[in-house]
């Protein structure tokens, strides 16, 4: 079903050259970062901010950045490759939190060993539900059917957390605390942890799709489904597996999250808006549009803080959102169909 719709950067061919032979130049990526850096210029030198506060609003924004780029780039792959909108996204983040509470919590496990132990389990969990719920309907381009399971899974996620666990937040200790300055700001290391693994996360992806028979796979049938069936693809295979690696970029979010979140079963739901937003502001199915698109929203909402404190920053980032798809619908680093 993927054939006809939005096309991702990472899930087709790209040799980075215009249909004309020539080098594409990916100007108005490169001027929405140049914008950034100009109204950061323009909030430290007549922004009647102290310069400290603007700092250690930078730094935290580009942390919360990498938080929303580790949320997003799992959602952004399922979707450029299966077409899916995964409303059960958030609700699989905080199932992979929950993974790691009980494993820090019954186990005695350090959180960041206990994250690399949920990975598996939620890429077998991806593998299942798309197997069994999704494949189905993917198949036969039924657009409005995946859309109306993956809600009723996070409804169905949710509820079952709350009936294990209860409504009342819990804490996981994190296993590296503490923080340090850079240039008079303040950086927690869980936040920078978090930084950390969501550009090794976009890193391997990328990685993975551009340097991989597997991921030559994956974009054949992301670019023309019925042409990788014909040439011996299963795509059913492709399909499954790519929603397992989905799943496990969200068990990886989850683990590096959970030391700095209070835990309650809708908090992955706080991030579910933000990741469509992200993702669709980035490019549907980029990779690096995510990472970027994190990073951006981050910014926002924290410099934005300064003038508009509480929900009102929000309105900024959705300000953003809105203006840069008024003057380029397909994101940041989408392709225009």
């Amino acid at each position: 079903m993927t054939d006809t719709t939005t096309s991702p950067p990472e899930t087709q061919p790209d040799d980075g050259k215009t249909r004309s032979g020539r080098p594409s130049l990916p100007l108005l990526p490169l001027g929405i970062v140049g914008a950034v850096v100009v109204a950061l210029l323009l909030v430290y030198t007549v922004g009647g901010k102290d310069s400290g506060l603007v700092t250690q609003s930078i730094v935290t924004g580009l942390l919360l950045g990498g938080v929303y780029a580790l949320v997003s780039v799992g959602l952004t792959l399922i979707f450029g490759v299966l077409g899916i909108v995964n409303f059960a996204q958030g609700a699989m983040l905080t199932l992979a939190m929950y993974l790691v509470y009980q494993m820090v919590d019954a186990g005695g496990i350090p959180v960041y060993v206990a994250t690399l132990l949920a990975i598996p389990v939620m890429f077998l969990f991806g593998v299942l539900v798309q197997a069994a719920l999704l494949n189905k309907l993917t198949m036969a381009d039924n657009e409005e059917g995946p859309l109306l399971v993956t809600l009723g899974l996070s409804l169905l996620i949710v509820n079952v957390l709350l009936m294990i666990f209860g409504g009342r937040p819990k804490r996981v200790p994190s296993s590296v605390e503490g923080s340090f300055e850079v240039l008079d700001a303040i950086v927690s290391w869980e936040r920078l942890i978090a930084f950390a693994g969501a550009l090794l996360v976009a890193g391997a992806l990328t990685l993975i799709l551009r340097g991989t028979s597997f991921g030559l796979s994956i974009r054949a049938v992301s670019a023309n489904t019925q042409g990788a069936s014909l040439v011996g693809i299963d795509v059913r295979r492709i399909y499954a597996m790519t929603f397992g690696i989905g799943s496990a970029c969200v068990a990886v979010a989850g683990g590096l999250m959970v030391p700095f979140l209070s835990l309650t079963p809708t908090v992955g739901e706080q991030f579910t808006i933000l990741a469509f937003v992200i993702v669709v502001l980035g490019g549907l199915g980029s990779v690096k549009g995510a990472v970027v698109g994190g990073l951006v929203i981050g910014l926002v909402q924290t410099v934005g803080a300064l003038y508009l404190p509480g929900t009102g920053s929000l309105i900024l980032v959705f300000a953003v959102f809105v203006l840069v798809l008024f003057f380029r619908p397909q994101g940041i680093f989408g392709v225009k169909q």
